[in-house]
């Protein structure tokens, strides 16, 4: 029987980056592009968050597009848009969570996991009454870019093996 560490250590899957949102300003409407430049310890270039103070560990956020459908099942819709859920990437084929306290690629960039991306109040006005508590343990998460670089719709978000430096 393998140890709780070594199942924790198995991530196989690698996923795909399926969708790009750009904010330019607070509650402005999101931009969705092909392609963005992460930037190392900023974020997304374009994006408010952006400008901010270097270092926060909300620079990016990021959602798996396997929870789409379960959020607009929860509120008796046939789809979800992702820039109703306001978060940057939308990856597919890797489970977010499973990357708590490790650091993952999406193309060439690196970025470091920093904790869940919770619901907040915007969500029941961005997807209606109940739209908080659909999102409640879907909403994603936030990373930190370790190293920038441009990423593109196809590119392949893996995991990094905790015994591999990619600094």
């Amino acid at each position: 029987m393998k140890s709780l560490a070594t199942l924790l250590n198995t991530i196989p899957q690698v996923g795909t980056l399926c969708w790009i949102g750009l904010r330019t300003e607070r509650q402005g409407p999101i931009n969705i592009v092909a392609e963005a430049e992460l930037v190392a310890d900023r974020g997304l270039k374009g994006d408010r968050r952006f400008t901010g103070r270097p270092g926060v560990k909300r620079q990016v956020t990021l959602i798996q597009s396997e929870h789409l459908p379960a959020v607009a099942s929860l509120l008796h819709r046939t789809e979800i848009p992702p820039e109703l859920l306001r978060r940057n990437l939308v990856v597919s084929g890797v489970n977010l969570l499973a990357l708590k306290g490790r650091r993952f690629s999406i193309g060439d960039s690196l970025l470091e996991f920093s904790g869940p991306c919770e619901p907040c109040s915007k969500m029941e006005i961005a997807l209606g009454p109940g739209g908080f508590n659909a999102m409640r343990g879907h909403g994603g998460i936030t990373a930190m870019v370790l190293r920038g670089g441009i990423i593109r719709l196809g590119d392949a978000v893996q995991v990094i093996p905790q015994n591999e430096s990619q600094d």
